[in-house]
């Protein structure tokens, strides 16, 4: 239960190596894969944890080879983070930037086309965060996590003033009524 049947060099290899592929495979394979957007890509990401598995503990199946797989997974990934907070530019290389997928209330096909995202999705997204459709949204952001960020379309001064003079013009309007009668 204890006796590692693999070094333990090896054992703190293994999941240092896993991290790196799945790091750059998860970059490469674009934001939509961090979204979970749709049940296609949490089948993805499940499976591809139990498909690494064994390349990170090996043929050793002890808890002692266990817990040094974890601990050398969290003293790596403690690393970067540490590592990316003091380097920007490396954090935007690794993380990405974000992308806007609505631009001043205008779908950006193209963008959605690149992150693979459909316009069902992006609707989606949008009804969670409260927008009963994509024309209540200003602007939609993928950040590099891959959540969406929605912003809803505010009035302009103009629309604002408008409306107001037109509700002063329909009170007029009804008072002007009023001493005719």
């Amino acid at each position: 239960m204890f006796y590692l049947g693999v070094p333990i060099a090896e054992k703190m290899l293994r999941p240092v190596i896993v991290y790196v592929f799945l790091i750059v495979g998860l970059r490469l394979a674009g934001k939509r894969e961090l979204a979970q957007l749709n049940p296609f890509d949490l089948v993805v990401l499940l499976t591809l944890s139990n498909t690494v598995q064994n390349a990170i503990i090996g043929e050793d199946n002890s808890v002692t080879g266990g817990l040094i797989g974890a601990t050398t997974l969290l003293a790596v990934n403690y690393g970067v983070i540490r590592f990316l907070y003091g380097h920007e530019k490396l954090d935007r290389l690794v993380e990405g930037d974000c992308d806007i997928l609505v631009d001043d209330g205008v779908i950006q096909h193209d963008r959605l086309r690149n992150e693979l995202i459909t316009m069902n999705e992006l609707e989606a997204a949008a009804h969670k965060q409260g927008f009963a459709s994509l024309d209540e949204v200003h602007r939609a952001v993928l950040d590099p996590g891959g959540t969406i960020a929605f912003f809803a379309r505010k009035p302009t001064v103009e629309s604002s003033r408008h409306e107001e003079i037109m509700k002063r013009l329909d009170q007029l309007a009804a008072q002007v009524a009023a001493l005719r009668a």
